[in-house]
């Protein structure tokens, strides 16, 4: 539910990265607090929503989650357009996918929104003895590319909440209050007097 006065942010959010990586099961877990096994390849994209309440705003985020095999990569542009945030995601478990993730990071920044807040997300960290890819590695590629890092696991529920409050926080920060119904502006004019006009 939004807080009475909060400002309200309706976000795209995109979920990138290869296949088997668990983005379906980010967002499933996230918006529906579900976790599935054996959970079947996106084929295309998939959509879901969901209402995120921070002290800051109420973010309404339109979350795609977009199909890892590379025959539908060329489809990724039209989900990454105009979105607000995006997660980039790769599995602890396996170092190809953390190489797929870095090129999916370049393309954002070729061909993403200049203001997009990112994150870079390795997955499954419930298989940390079958880890290939360290903490640092990760964390360290996602700093030099201005994107914030987090460790999750779509099967144990670990930092998925914290994942998305952190994106809703970071775009509470970039998207300015908009202001509602009549704005009163200020204009100093001749002899410095103020005039005071409304615009709606």
């Amino acid at each position: 539910m939004s807080r009475p006065g909060n400002k309200i942010i309706q976000a795209k959010l995109v979920l990138l990265g290869d296949m088997g990586t668990g983005k379906t099961s980010l967002a499933l877990r996230f918006v529906k607090g579900q976790f599935y096994q054996n959970q079947e390849p996106t084929i295309g994209a998939a959509f879901f929503t969901q209402i995120l309440s921070l002290s800051e705003a109420t973010v309404k985020f339109d979350i795609w989650d977009t199909a890892g095999q590379e025959r539908y990569h060329s489809l990724a542009p039209m989900y990454y357009r105009g979105a607000a945030a995006a997660i980039v995601v790769y599995d602890i478990s396996s170092i190809d996918t953390f190489v797929r993730a870095k090129k999916w990071v370049q393309e954002l920044q070729r061909h993403g929104n200049q203001k997009l807040v990112m994150a870079l997300v390795a997955n499954k960290c419930d298989l940390e003895p079958k880890r290939e890819v360290e903490t640092e590695e990760g964390d360290q590629f996602a700093q030099e590319n201005g994107m914030f890092y987090m460790e999750t696991s779509a099967k144990t529920a670990e930092n998925i909440n914290e994942l998305f409050y952190e994106i809703g926080r970071r775009l509470a920060k970039a998207f300015p209050s908009k202001p509602t119904g009549i704005n009163l502006k200020s204009e100093i004019q001749d002899g410095g007097r103020k005039r005071f006009c409304c615009s709606s």
